[in-house]
């Protein structure tokens, strides 16, 4: 058995991106190790039933439930780095990320504490965020940086003294989820069966000139059989995901038939594979 690594930037986001391929590989045995990084303390309400007296005053202790919760639903093990979630900056100009958050912390500070937990869980394979952060969050731009800093100092005996034993990680990976034709997939099943699509004006917005991700992506990893316990992490972050919004709107069988894989892009690598890959361990030899 191996062990694999997702390193996110809040309560939430293990759930949302790349949940069912740790959740299969959780099943089969192997040790997965989730570790967010914040709390996810300046979160807004997001589902309109959790808007509700004691909530929003005791953010940072329900969002720590709701993780434990979702980490249940996937079969992982989970842990926080212990940084303070600096939110989603509004405005233009854009105000200042809030001093003291996490986007405002040394990159050696917290890659220190990433290089310790990674030498201590010894994962062979890492997965996070690629150069954009899936999305422009300075928290998950962050967790990039953050994570590609570990992955390669991880292993440095001169790097971080008194933090563990030097480790090499086999891998580093970056997920995707915005994948342009696994949306028009969806839509184009919408329209046959007489339905309107959530993601027409999303997709009629498309820029073309921008590419698409699928055309960074160097693994495809077959985890139909966990989208469900997927959803159920998802729901299991009350106050963030809304059970009737966005990520629920494409029938689940419709997704496991018409798009079975979560996606990844090998980013760097220290053992030999070939590419298009089907399995995140691949090359890793114990």
């Amino acid at each position: 058995m191996a062990r694999l690594m997702a390193v996110h930037a809040h309560p939430d986001d293990e759930s949302s991106k790349g949940a069912a391929t740790t959740a299969r590989y959780a099943a089969e045995g192997h040790d997965v190790l989730v570790v967010t990084l914040t709390g996810g303390e300046r979160g807004d309400i997001l589902n309109p039933a959790m808007d509700r007296p004691g909530i929003l005053e005791n953010i940072a202790q329900v969002r720590r439930e709701e993780m434990a919760a979702a980490a249940a639903a996937l079969g992982v093990d989970q842990t926080w780095l212990g940084f303070v979630d600096s939110g989603l900056p509004q405005g233009d100009p854009l105000p200042p990320v809030p001093a003291g958050s996490f986007a405002t912390v040394p990159l050696e500070t917290a890659t220190e504490k990433l290089v310790q937990v990674v030498r201590d869980f010894r994962p062979h394979v890492m997965i996070t965020y690629d150069e954009h952060g899936g999305y422009p969050h300075p928290d998950h731009i962050r967790c990039h940086e953050v994570s590609v800093a570990a992955f390669e100092q991880a292993g440095d005996p001169d790097a971080f003294p008194g933090t563990g034993d030097p480790w090499t990680v086999g891998k580093l990976y970056y997920t995707h989820g915005f994948i342009r034709d696994r949306i028009l997939r969806f839509s184009e099943e919408f329209d046959r069966n007489g339905q309107t699509s959530p993601f027409k004006e999303w997709l009629d917005k498309w820029d073309r000139n921008q590419g698409d991700m699928m055309a960074r992506v160097t693994t495809q990893i077959e985890c139909a059989d966990f989208f469900q316990a997927r959803d159920d992490a998802l729901r299991a972050h009350a106050t963030q995901i809304d059970p009737n919004g966005f990520f629920f709107a494409v029938p689940l069988e419709w997704q496991q038939r018409l798009w079975p894989t979560e996606e990844f892009e090998l980013a760097q690598t220290r053992v030999t594979t070939s590419i298009p890959e089907t399995d995140l361990f691949t090359g890793i030899e114990e």
